[in-house]
């Protein structure tokens, strides 16, 4: 009977114990991405020449790949591509581009539409 017991109130404590752990993981804010102004950053897009390599609405071009969503970068993955990218891009200080400036132009990428399906673009039908 007391062994029953013992288990019982065993049993108990370590659910509890992993209900506590999944509450707590589930609890941890997510990584804070600033503000930004997508209107704002349409025109830093434009003025800073993202374009030029991106596309007018990062749809990608002959230089640079598609940007924006799907998917989305992290933002704090995005700053440090920008500061430090691979490839052709040139680099971008905090002299060049404020992350202020950085936010606004993530807030206007993540306002475009996502790409549309392959099957929906008359070019591409067979």
């Amino acid at each position: 009977m007391r062994q029953k017991m013992t288990r019982r109130i065993f049993s108990t404590v370590a659910g509890l114990v992993v209900i506590g752990i999944g509450s707590a993981t589930a609890q941890q804010p997510a990584p804070s991405v600033p503000a930004g102004n997508a209107k704002a950053g349409q025109a830093l897009f434009m003025k800073i020449g993202c374009y030029q390599c991106h596309g007018n609405e990062g749809q990608g071009g002959a230089a640079g790949p598609r940007i924006g969503r799907s998917p989305m970068l992290a933002f704090r993955n995005f700053v440090t591509y920008i500061r430090a990218p691979r490839g052709e891009m040139p680099p971008y200080s905090a002299k060049v581009i404020a992350e202020k400036d950085i936010a606004d132009i993530y807030a206007y990428l993540a306002s475009l539409p996502p790409a549309p399906a392959v099957d929906s673009i008359p070019l591409l039908k067979p």
